[in-house]
């Protein structure tokens, strides 16, 4: 076991100290793109200032012919654009492939200056972080590199979600975690062939307003589409607030189907999810949308936050606004609406200008 006081090192020698607190940068959309297809390499000057974060993905939709092609791709990418505020991630290929040492290896010594975050799917327990920690330690070193490469692990596997507790607290390298909705179905055999979303046949039914056989065969009782993915969601988020890291919806994959996209995360949004993949420019205006608080929202935070501050600012005792009580569970709640407008509002200038109407 190591000891409490080594977790903070490096452990390579020469590699950066370890981060003591993970950034809250913005990340409402993560957007995809394949460093190998031309046009959507040609597209990506032309995104940044429009995402928050853009993901140079090498595994899952690339083929097997094309991976050492997407790895040079987001190398030439990286050297080539002006990222600004934007953040650059990218998702290697998994651990036990023939493509994830190579990835690893390539990215960190030839643009670890710019990557911000390295996403590693189908993750299962904490060893499977040491082994990335140690690697992407030992690699910094031998680039020179003067800031840790943060990691964020896909759950995507039951053994996965079992563990995601040692999982968010593996490594100070720890960014967050993303919810990886189709091989997690797959894994737990779960009936569903969606990439996330819900299923009309997992439901609650109204009871019947009698027990006579024609009040339960009347086709007025209404139904209630449930959430598949509420549970994992809620534990996914408590594992990774524990451990002070960020918690992500994965992929939508009905493109077309905007309004239960906009549902979807707007649900992992209000369970305390911070963004989002994006696999069409479409949906980053609905992630960016949805995981940024409503101007009345942080409208009222702000009333709340300064009823408080002229009581003394200690966040005790309680005040009466529109009819309501607000108490200092109140105000917590508030401050993290507070807090997150103000982030949003650095980099976005139509939410800064919302924010302050």
């Amino acid at each position: 076991m190591r000891s409490a006081k080594d977790f903070f090192r490096p452990l390579a020698v020469g590699a950066p100290a370890p981060l003591t607190e993970i950034p809250a940068r913005p990340s409402r959309a993560i957007h995809f793109f394949d460093p190998s297809n031309p046009k959507m390499a040609a597209k990506v000057p032309d995104m940044v200032g429009t995402v928050d974060v853009l993901l140079g993905n090498l595994e899952d939709a690339v083929k097997a012919d094309n991976k050492a092609a997407a790895r040079e791709g987001l190398v030439r990418i990286a050297k080539e654009t002006d990222f600004g505020a934007t953040q650059l991630w990218t998702r290697v290929n998994s651990l036990d492939s023939p493509w994830g040492l190579d990835d690893l290896t390539t990215l960190v010594t030839e643009i670890g200056d710019v990557l911000d975050v390295v996403m590693v799917p189908k993750v299962e327990g904490a060893e499977d972080i040491h082994y990335v920690d140690r690697l992407l330690a030992q690699l910094e070193a031998k680039a020179g590199l003067t800031r840790p490469v943060l990691v964020h692990a896909i759950l995507e596997t039951a053994r996965g979600v079992a563990n995601v507790e040692e999982i968010c607290a593996a490594s100070p390298r720890m960014q967050g975690i993303s919810l990886g909705p189709a091989d997690l179905a797959a894994d737990r055999r779960m009936k569903t062939t969606r990439v996330g979303g819900g299923h009309p046949g997992y439901l609650v039914r109204q009871d019947p307003a009698d027990g006579s056989a024609e009040a339960i065969e009347s086709p007025s009782r209404a139904v209630y589409q449930q959430d598949l993915w509420h549970y994992t969601i809620s534990r996914m988020v408590d594992a990774c607030v524990m451990n002070g890291i960020y918690p992500y919806y994965g992929p939508f994959g009905d493109i077309a189907d905007v309004v239960a996209c906009e549902d979807q995360f707007r649900n992992a949004f209000l369970l305390g999810c911070v963004g989002a993949w994006s696999l069409h420019p479409k949906q980053v205006a609905i992630a960016s949308r949805v995981f940024s608080p409503t101007a009345d929202d942080v409208a009222h935070a702000r009333r709340v936050v300064a009823a408080f501050e002229e009581m003394g600012g200690d966040g005790t005792g309680a005040v009466m606004l529109d009819g309501k009580m607000e108490d200092d569970a109140s105000l917590k709640q508030c401050l993290v609406m507070v807090r997150l407008a103000d982030q949003l509002a650095e980099v976005d200038p139509t939410l800064k200008e919302l924010y302050a109407s």
